[in-house]
């Protein structure tokens, strides 16, 4: 039997050795290897350690778990990533799920619960918490729905705002927009702003559905 190899982040003290109690009960199926609580010690323990899984939390004291997911992805696509979180939060859910998360679930899930949920995404499921599944339908449904001319719509941006909407499909923060495009963080906030007046979007959750839907509709 395998016995997958896991790193627990959460800036919580209590709630990782929660979860280290927890898994280190089922060693037959897990061994921890290691926890982090920050982002920046997430990358470099996932580079030291190579686990087969990260339970990530959403937030953590120098950005976000999403960030975190995104960069261990790019740099180790085998990892498998399962963000644990408090807040059923769109923007995060759309964004774990561009950023490669194999799943999202809420921290209210029963231990035994998330002990299975974890082994089957160790056996290659992919998983999300049953609430948040028929959030994500009815999300993809209102999005196809609201935007068929998405086409149209993005011809209502400026090139720049163009740029800061793809980037805002790619899971990055104003502050990285502003950091790759050369511009402050208000400038980012204003052209975010601009897009969603001109695209009928709310948040950054529908940003990356649309530019999921344009790029769709493109490769049809």
């Amino acid at each position: 039997m395998t016995v997958s190899r896991l790193l627990i982040v959460d800036d919580h003290q209590v709630v990782r050795l929660g979860l280290k109690t927890l898994f280190d009960s089922h060693s037959d199926f897990f061994q921890v290897v290691g926890e982090a609580g920050t982002v920046a010690e997430a990358i470099s323990k996932a580079k030291t350690l190579a686990p087969d899984i990260i339970i990530m939390d959403v937030r953590l004291p120098d950005g976000t778990g999403i960030d975190a997911c995104r960069q261990i992805r790019q740099d180790n696509p085998d990892i498998k990533v399962v963000m644990l979180t408090s807040f059923a939060d769109d923007e995060a859910l759309f964004g774990s799920i561009m950023a490669g998360a194999e799943g999202y679930v809420l921290k209210k899930i029963w231990s035994d619960d998330l002990v299975t949920s974890i082994r089957k995404v160790a056996q290659g499921e992919s998983l999300l918490d049953s609430e948040v599944t028929t959030r994500v339908l009815a999300k993809f449904k209102s999005i196809a729905k609201t935007k068929e001319n998405s086409a149209g719509g993005l011809d209502q941006l400026t090139d720049q705002e163009k740029k800061v909407l793809h980037l805002l499909a790619e899971a990055k923060t104003n502050r990285e927009i502003a950091e790759q495009l050369y511009l402050s963080e208000k400038t980012v906030r204003n052209y975010v702003s601009n897009i969603y007046r001109k695209l009928n979007l709310k948040n950054r959750a529908e940003a990356v559905l649309f530019v999921s839907n344009l790029s769709s509709k493109k490769n049809k």
